[in-house]
């Protein structure tokens, strides 16, 4: 239940990222050689660099969903691994237990290399000018009668309140399970 809750948070907020930087470009070649570049914004972790800077929020709610699978307590990954590593201990697999501890921190080199990039790099994107000083037209209708214009801009472009909610409650389970962990 712990790894399919922070495989989904992550996976949603990677698509959210995706979506929050669509109206940002970026200067660097091997952005631009990426075949599938159109369907997924983002495909490297360089691509990350800096995203604090672009929306804190949504930086930390990543960081929360990768800092539990590492395993770092008080989150859910923690209290997963620690109740895995006991059955493997009380049930005599002392080796495997080893292994498993020396596995887990080797990743969380690797979930360390990508809270650097989206934390202590400078953001190398910049609002494109092309979307920064497009206007968007449209209208409510009702029976075929309009109600309102209305006008977008590109910094009035957020993400929905579904996706919105969905991060937060996710992000909240993998942090709040401290008050009550248990199987």
């Amino acid at each position: 239940m712990q790894y399919s809750i922070s495989n989904l948070n992550a996976f949603i907020i990677l698509i959210s990222i995706g979506f929050s930087i669509y109206s940002y470009t970026e200067e660097s070649d091997e952005d631009k050689q990426l075949a599938e570049k159109n369907n997924s914004p983002i495909q490297l972790i360089s691509q990350l660099k800096g995203y604090f800077y672009i929306n804190p929020v949504l930086a930390l709610s990543l960081t929360i969903t990768i800092f539990s699978f590492a395993g770092v307590p008080p989150l859910i990954g923690f209290f997963a691994k620690q109740m895995v590593l006991s059955a493997a201990i009380d049930g005599g697999y002392i080796f495997l237990s080893i292994i498993a501890i020396l596995t887990s921190v080797i990743s969380a080199v690797y979930y360390l290399n990508i809270i650097k990039q989206v934390f202590f790099y400078k953001a190398k994107y910049r609002i494109n000018p092309e979307l920064y000083e497009m206007n968007l037209y449209g209208k409510i209708l009702r029976e075929n009668l309009p109600i309102q214009n209305l006008t977008f801009k590109s910094d009035s472009i957020v993400l929905s309140s579904s996706l919105t909610i969905t991060i937060s409650i996710l992000t909240l389970t993998i942090f709040l399970f401290i008050f009550i962990p248990q199987e």
